[in-house]
């Protein structure tokens, strides 16, 4: 191998890693926990659907000035994307977890407030009655 060779093989390539997968599958449950699609949240940030999905999926990097952005729109701080990097972490959700985000979805789209609430106690008295 020449010295130019082991240089390139050396550099760091630009393509998503865990770390990358990890923050996409965060900004996909914040999403889904506002109840936004794809398109509505590659809208307000200014990307399009497929660009969104790609960053969900892992499949291209963010960069920070983006990151920062999407935190905005999300209404998290940037260190939300990070939380529970360091523990090992199932790849998909399990069907409890996505029931729990759909759930909170379609909660978040109930326009009445007194349907909100009379959903909320529900859950409670429910909960209770364990």
């Amino acid at each position: 191998m020449t010295p130019q060779q082991e240089a390139r093989a050396a550099r760091p390539t630009n393509r998503a890693n865990d770390t990358d997968r990890h923050v996409g599958a965060r900004i996909r449950e914040r999403r889904i926990m506002l109840g936004l699609s794809q398109q509505q949240m590659a809208d307000l940030i200014g990307v399009t659907y497929q660009q969104a999905h790609k960053y969900e999926r892992g499949i291209n990097r963010i960069s920070a000035g983006r990151l920062y952005e999407i935190a905005q729109v999300l209404g998290v701080p940037v260190s939300y994307f990070f939380e529970g990097l360091d523990t090992q972490r199932v790849p998909d959700l399990t069907t409890r977890q996505r029931m729990c985000l759909e759930l909170a979805r379609n909660f978040s789209s109930i326009q009445n407030e007194k349907h909100q609430e009379a959903l909320s106690q529900l859950a409670r008295a429910l909960a209770a009655d364990l």
